[in-house]
C-alpha cells in the first residue's frame, strides 16, 4: 500500500525542497495518482488545478502562473501535464518562458492513445467525440448539462451534428464505464466504439521526467 501523503495547511500535499512536483489538470487526477503511487514515496508529489477550467481556458496560464512561482518559493522542480486546452498556445509560451517541461500532445486523447494511433483514428473518422474514463464519469454534468442540452436538447444538433461517433478510450477495464460511455453515444446520437488505452503516454513520459530531475537544478522564483 503507498504511504498516505502528508498535507500542508491548506490541504494540499507538502513539499519537501529539491523534489518534482506535477501540475496537472484536474482531469487526470486519478491516473496520475495511480502512476506516481507506483514510485517510492516522495519521489513526486501532484497538485492539480479544477478540471472545469476547460470551460475557462483564460483561467489556466495565470492559475498556472501562480502555482509554478508558489513551488519554486519552496524551491520544489515543476513539471506539467497539461494540453493547450483552449490556451490558444499561451500555455507552451509560457512553460518555454520559464523552462518548464511538459507531456507532449495537443489534448490528453492524444497523450492516452499516442500520436500515431490518434492520427490514425481522426484519419479514419474525422467527426470523433472522444470519452475518456473522466468523461464518462461526468459525462451529465460536463456534457448533458454543462452545455445545457438538459434543458435544451435541441441544442444536440447544433453542437454535435458533424460527429458520427463517440469513441470511448479507457484507462481502466471498467463494464459498468463501457455501459455507461454507451448510454453517453445514445444520448448525443452517435455510433459506439471502444478502445482500451491504460495510460498511454502518461506513466512513460512521468518515468523518463523523474529520472531527468536529478541532472537539473530546481528552479527559484520570488
Amino acid at each position: 500500500m503507498a504511504r498516505k501523503p502528508q498535507l500542508d495547511k491548506t490541504g494540499n500535499p507538502s513539499s519537501p525542497e529539491g523534489g518534482l512536483t506535477l501540475v496537472a489538470c484536474g482531469a487526470l487526477a486519478r491516473e496520475l495518482v495511480a502512476i506516481t503511487s507506483q514510485f517510492p514515496a516522495g519521489t513526486v508529489e501532484l497538485t492539480c488545478l479544477p478540471a472545469s477550467w476547460h470551460n475557462h481556458p483564460e483561467r489556466i496560464v495565470p492559475g498556472l502562473r501562480r502555482k509554478v512561482a508558489a513551488l519554486r518559493r519552496k524551491g520544489r522542480h515543476v513539471a506539467v501535464v497539461y494540453g493547450d486546452c483552449g490556451t490558444g498556445g499561451e500555455l507552451d509560451a509560457f512553460l518555454q518562458r520559464e523552462k518548464i517541461d511538459r507531456i507532449p500532445g495537443p489534448h490528453c486523447y492524444e497523450m492516452f492513445l499516442g500520436h500515431d494511433v490518434f492520427a490514425d483514428e481522426m484519419e479514419r473518422e474525422l467527426g470523433t467525440f472522444f470519452l475518456t474514463d473522466y468523461m464518462v464519469r461526468h459525462f451529465e454534468r460536463i456534457v448533458m448539462q454543462g452545455m445545457g442540452l438538459r434543458k435544451h436538447p435541441q441544442l444536440r444538433d447544433m453542437y454535435f451534428g458533424h460527429y458520427k461517433r463517440a469513441l470511448y478510450i479507457a484507462q481502466t477495464d471498467d463494464p459498468a464505464l463501457q455501459k455507461r460511455a454507451r448510454a453517453a453515444a445514445r444520448e448525443l446520437g452517435l455510433s459506439y466504439e471502444y478502445r482500451f488505452s491504460g495510460y498511454g503516454d502518461l506513466a512513460s513520459w512521468l518515468e523518463t521526467t523523474v529520472e531527468n530531475r536529478h541532472a537539473e537544478p530546481a528552479a527559484t522564483g520570488s
